[in-house]
């Protein structure tokens, strides 16, 4: 006997989003689905505590079908009526994602646009307006024919291992309660405007010499800019986004551009200073009741105004 009815659930590809998405795939689940979530293999540990089962999602056409039609096979034969029924949730926009499901058989829902909605069994309005995660809250309410508010807090899960697991790593490399726990890196440009807030190292310069103990937990691309520019800093290399997650839940105060790692701190409740300069947050904050948003405009806030509000963070 399975548990629930089995719903394969296409991901986004990035960290972000795969977080906004986190309270409608828990709204799926409470209506009794049961997610097989495809996506990229840092989805993984970045959802391991919530205890979803995550199929990693091959780069090629013909690996992607293949993997969808073994996917759609298995849980045919768990499930009778799944071939009868819609039986995939697609939260990417892209023709591809609707391809794909449809070359692999399967009856797929999302947002309509982009020229695939004939090639799903139902394209769901997309909202002009809203938040992302307000969007992704949306589709799946659309899709279970409900209507609800979304929550205020994500609430991501961290598990006690992961809690012990970043816990051992801080006492190793001498780290105590209350650290600044930074996130200066963000990939890429929005509507072609920079998303760094450009005095970070005079941030974590001016937090060093006043006695906060200031972590840095690079990505694999990130490590040689991390010992560049934060060199007071204590650098965490090679640490998986499940320990990651815990290590931002630990935190006195997360400063973060905006960027992935924001995210995740907005959701496991991290006290989270938001930095963000041009580039609007209407869509792309950080979502929570732990956040606050860092913006001036024009420009961007000085190294002052946040020093100030670690100080209030960290009383």
């Amino acid at each position: 006997m399975i548990e629930g009815r089995p719903l394969i659930v296409r991901l986004r590809n990035f960290v972000g989003d795969t977080v906004l998405s986190v309270p409608a795939l828990r709204l799926l689940e409470q209506h009794g689905w049961r997610l097989e979530l495809v996506g990229k293999g840092w989805a993984r540990g970045l959802l391991e505590a919530e205890g979803w089962r995550v199929h990693v999602r091959p780069n090629g056409l013909s690996e992607r079908i293949g993997q969808l039609r073994d996917l759609r096979r298995q849980l045919r034969a768990e499930d009778p009526g799944f071939d009868r029924r819609s039986n995939a949730l697609l939260f990417p926009y892209a023709f591809s994602a609707a391809l794909d499901a449809r070359l692999a058989g399967l009856k797929a829902e999302g947002h309509a646009g982009d020229g695939r909605t004939w090639l799903l069994r139902r394209g769901l309005p997309r909202r002009e307006g809203r938040h992302t995660l307000v969007e992704y809250w949306e589709l799946a309410c659309d899709f279970l024919g409900v209507q609800a508010e979304p929550p205020i807090d994500i609430g991501m899960k961290v598990s006690e291992a992961q809690r012990d697991a970043a816990r051992s790593l801080l006492a190793g490399h001498g780290v105590g309660a209350g650290y600044v726990l930074i996130c200066p890196f963000a990939n890429g440009r929005v509507e072609f405007l920079d998303r760094s807030w450009p005095v970070f190292p005079d941030f974590v310069r001016r937090a060093h010499a006043a006695g906060r103990q200031v972590v840095i937990v690079p990505g694999p691309a990130e490590v040689e800019g991390a010992k560049a520019l934060y060199p007071d800093a204590v650098r965490l290399d090679g640490v998986g986004l499940g320990v990651y997650n815990a290590l931002l839940q630990l935190a006195g105060v997360v400063v973060a551009n905006d960027t992935g790692p924001a995210h995740m701190a907005a959701g496991v409740g991290a006290r989270l200073l938001s930095i963000w300069g041009p580039v609007d947050p209407g869509r792309w904050a950080p979502w929570g009741s732990t956040v606050k948003l860092m913006r001036r405009q024009p420009g961007w806030v000085d190294v002052d105004e946040v020093m100030a509000e670690v100080g209030r963070a960290l009383g």
